[in-house]
């Protein structure tokens, strides 16, 4: 009893000692906690990887050491891995301080022995804390490891520790990470990992350089195999697993970083500079495709010929595959530059949104009659692609055929200005040059835009006349505006569908084979972009080809360049069971007969004024009539009441009295229509003659014209023994301004008042010659060209 009563003052002195020194102890931690802190990765500067919609890297960008290393974390990598990992470098981790002290023993009692380390008895945190101090191997190193390890401990929970020996543990080279090694090496994320795979990348890190597969895969193997059994005999993994894993080879892959979307990759990482991993919405499978397609396509083309594509899901507005440029990093293809948001010429890719808006301004209905002849607007007189005219053209194949005129008229009644406005605030934005406004030109090609807006307008066909900013991260922003009515949008698709496909005349194919496209074509002015657009219902492409540097393409336009390509790739497109099937019309679209020339609704009751009756898509129950002309002087299209002698037919002016008279209604045509009508529809358009005696009452007051210097049904033929073709000097007679000279209708010149026209006739056989006046006077004739 003495003896206890004697001993409590010297334990109690002992305690206090202790606790005095674990005091210190731990103030000592503190403050060399505080003088050396952690060297923990900040997150910035550090390597960035570009992932497609799956995961799959596209693209990744090194740190500014030039090491590849994928962030990852421990949810992200496959549990297999995690097992072998755990089992054989550190069975203690999840129960450890940071140190385990029987490694410890173990590895000095063997250094006592051997005279050097066998085994460092190094746990997980200490390898992490080796990987972010740098410590050397040796003894004091070793300490310095240690008090690292306890350091980590105490600032990091054990899932955070782990993740970083995940993103940072050596694979070779200048490869960290099990996500970067196991795409580097196995072209697979780490989420995917097999058991043999798992235990190969497992034991990489212990020796990185000798055990690369892709460099020593007999090395490699044993080693795998090591942990293999290492698993087996812990019964971790059964015999049957362990078995079927040892069968696997080690593959040995050249490694190669990820290098798809890359002008993409390149884009988001220069806007999102803090981020490390960047999901984007690529569908990787189809963007590798897409790019060997248009690797293969650009071979048959001109040298230093670029092309880029997009693809867009018209539903999410997110881009499943982007080519920027035909061969990234190729210098003679400029393949730097990123034409998906370049500026270029559209040529006539904006005319679906000019006939859709002319929809919604009651001007038009789908088959309003329009008039393709040569014409002023302005002073500023635009020729389509191929010089030649049509004459008298329905809106719907003035669309599907491009015509420029019908465009430009179109235009002029919108106003240039206010149809810029309304692309603009559905995101599609016209470039023009410093301190210029709109002009008729924007609607052929004077003004620049970029692919992706032209595609973000584009989806507007599929989505109810809404168009939307594409999209091209996973967290992106669904922005969208409205440019065309549900109707609107609805008739202009249905027109541009029924073009069918270059090669292929209606009906010569399945159409339920394949989807139904809404495509048109663009060139702009001297070759130097080629585009081609189309909108299935569930994607949206675009294709351009040209030279970025802006130098011509002789020859290569829309129609031949760029759309066999953009068919190439819709065809490649998944399919969806309705992407065939035609869609109803909307609420408000409705199918009217309507009638040329006046562009009213049939009558039953007036036959006589329906010279041609077309089957047209009308928007809202509204059936225009036909467009008053601007700039003839002699007449314009519509009905005309005209007073007749009951007995001859003879028309009657004011003040010409007859016994008994009547009233007839004759439907007239666009005075620049004539020169393309039929004899019968001329006949039935004609004013009565004027009745003996009768005043001049100026309803067919159009200035006499006549084409002098041949007579009609003549023969011409080139002089004997010359090379010269055959040669006519024509004038056109009685027109005081300017006239157009059309040979088989294609324009071949212009002249003023009587001008001489020359032409030369470089085929042989029957010829129709044309002048045709700004006034709508018009004269025509024929002649035989001979051999």
């Amino acid at each position: 009893m003495r003896n206890l009563v004697l001993m409590r003052p010297r334990v109690a002195w002992l305690l206090r000692r202790a606790a005095t020194l674990s005091l210190c102890i731990v103030a000592l931690a503190l403050v060399l906690d505080r003088l050396f802190p952690l060297p923990l990765p900040d997150g910035s500067g550090g390597s960035t990887v570009v992932l497609a919609r799956d995961g799959t890297p596209l693209r990744a960008f090194p740190d500014r050491d030039g090491v590849w290393r994928y962030p990852v974390a421990v949810e992200d990598v496959s549990p297999l891995y995690v097992e072998a990992l755990l089992t054989y470098e550190d069975r203690w981790f999840w129960r450890h301080p940071g140190v385990n002290p029987f490694a410890l023993a173990r590895a000095f009692a063997q250094w006592i022995v051997h005279g050097r380390l066998v085994s460092g008895g190094s746990t997980l945190t200490m390898q992490v804390a080796r990987i972010l101090d740098g410590t050397p191997h040796s003894a004091l190193g070793k300490l310095r490891q240690i008090a690292r390890a306890l350091q980590l401990e105490a600032h990091l929970s054990k899932r955070e520790i782990l993740a970083l020996y995940l993103e940072r543990a050596p694979f070779g080279g200048t490869i960290e990470g099990v996500e970067a090694a196991s795409w580097a090496y196995l072209g697979k994320p780490a989420s995917r990992l097999s058991r043999a795979e798992a235990a190969l990348l497992a034991v990489l890190p212990q020796m990185p350089s000798r055990l690369r597969p892709d460099r020593n895969a007999d090395a490699a193997r044993v080693a795998r195999d090591k942990v293999l059994a290492r698993m087996a005999d812990l019964g971790v993994w059964t015999p049957a697993e362990v078995h079927d894993a040892r069968v696997e080879s080690v593959a040995a892959r050249a490694l190669q970083p990820p290098l798809s979307a890359a002008l993409l990759a390149e884009r988001l990482h220069a806007e999102r500079p803090g981020e490390r991993r960047i999901a984007t919405t690529i569908d990787a499978e189809l963007q590798h495709a897409l790019e060997a397609r248009v690797s293969d396509y650009l071979g048959r083309l001109p040298e230093r010929t670029s092309a880029a594509l997009l693809v867009v899901d018209n539903a999410t507005l997110e881009a499943r595959a982007y080519v920027g440029s035909a061969e990234f990093g190729d210098e003679q293809r400029l393949g730097h530059v990123d034409m998906v948001r370049a500026w270029r010429s559209p040529g006539s890719t904006l005319k679906p949104f000019l006939y859709g808006l002319a929809l919604d301004d009651g001007l038009i209905d789908s088959e309003s009659l329009l008039v393709d002849a040569p014409q002023s607007f302005g002073g500023y007189r635009p020729g389509n692609f191929d010089l030649a005219y049509n004459g008298p053209i329905g809106a719907a194949e003035a669309l599907r055929l491009s015509l420029n005129v019908p465009a430009v008229d179109l235009v002029d009644r919108i106003g240039p200005i206010r149809f810029a406005a309304r692309l603009a605030n559905a995101g599609l934005d016209l470039r023009l040059p410093r301190g210029a406004a709109p002009n008729l030109s924007v609607i052929l090609g004077g003004a620049g835009v970029r692919m992706e807006d032209l595609v973000g307008a584009y989806t507007a066909l599929n989505r109810g006349g809404v168009a939307g900013r594409v999209r091209y991260a996973r967290d992106d922003a669904m922005i969208d505006r409205r440019i065309l009515s549900d109707g609107a949008a609805w008739i202009v698709r249905d027109i541009l569908e029924a073009n069918p496909r270059p090669g292929y005349a209606p009906g010569t194919f399945d159409p339920g084979s394949r989807p139904r496209v809404a495509w048109k074509t663009g060139t702009s002015y001297g070759f130097r972009d080629a585009w081609a657009v189309g909108a299935t219902r569930t994607y949206t492409i675009a294709v351009w080809i040209g030279r970025p540097d802006g130098t011509p393409l002789p020859g290569q336009y829309g129609a031949v360049t760029a759309l066999p390509l953009m068919f190439q790739i819709v065809d490649s497109l998944p399919r969806s069971a309705v992407a065939a099937a035609p869609s109803p019309p909307p609420p408000g679209v409705s199918e009217r007969e309507v009638c040329w020339p006046l562009g009213l609704a049939y009558d039953p009751a007036h036959p006589e004024l329906c010279h041609q009756k077309h089957t047209a898509w009308v928007l809202d129950g509204v059936i225009p009539p036909t467009l008053a002309e601007r700039d003839a002087t002699s007449w314009s299209a519509g009905l005309l009441h005209v007073r007749v002698d009951a007995a001859t037919g003879e028309r009657l002016s004011a003040g010409c009295e007859r016994r008994r008279t009547r009233e007839v209604d004759v439907a007239r045509w666009p005075a620049l229509a004539y020169p393309w009508l039929s004899r019968d529809l001329r006949r039935r358009a004609s004013l009565p003659g004027l009745a003996r005696g009768c005043a001049e009452d100026g309803l067919a007051a159009t200035l006499p014209l006549r084409i002098d210097g041949i007579g009609a049904d003549a023969a011409i033929a080139r002089a004997p023994n010359s090379s010269t073709p055959a040669t006519l000097h024509l004038r056109a007679l009685g027109a005081a301004g300017d006239v157009q000279w059309l040979v088989n209708g294609r324009l071949a010149g212009s002249t003023r008042g009587g001008a001489a026209f020359e032409h030369a006739f470089e085929q042989t056989g029957p010829q129709t010659i044309t002048a045709l006046a700004d006034s709508g006077a018009w004269a025509q004739l024929q002649v035989r060209v001979l051999r």
